[in-house]
């Protein structure tokens, strides 16, 4: 069974940086692996995907410049470093996985059967 642990959220300051990651098992190369945050009352939304079988990242409009996504040498764990976070980067974060044999890793997070707990990001001001 794929399994997923988020770690490293927590409070910063508006213009502050942050790194999450998630510690990924039971996948293979074929999967995508995927960071989402979702507040109160929205739809959970898409920060940045990983394709493990190419090491392809795409970043979502809304953190691109800020954010960045990589993984380590070992294909287990998927980071993602926020910087110059802002207010309405707040949000509980999600790391989610699914199995890709083709096309692009998936936007739409009803795609992805995995999912870890989640991690909170608070960002005051």
């Amino acid at each position: 069974q794929v399994q997923l642990i988020e770690s490293g959220g927590g409070s910063v300051q508006a213009g502050g940086s942050l790194g999450l990651s998630c510690a990924a098992s039971g996948h293979d190369s074929t999967y995508c692996i995927g960071w989402f945050r979702q507040t109160p009352g929205k739809r959970r939304q898409r920060v940045a995907t990983l394709r493990l079988s190419d090491g392809w990242i795409d970043v979502a409009d809304s953190a691109a410049g800020r954010f960045a996504a990589s993984q380590d040498s070992a294909k287990n764990t998927l980071y993602l470093q926020m910087n110059s976070l802002k207010p309405e980067d707040a949000a509980m974060y999600y790391c989610a996985a699914v199995s890709l044999y083709s096309g692009t890793c998936p936007a739409d997070p009803d795609v992805y059967p995995y999912w870890g707990q989640g991690t909170q990001v608070t960002v005051s001001s």
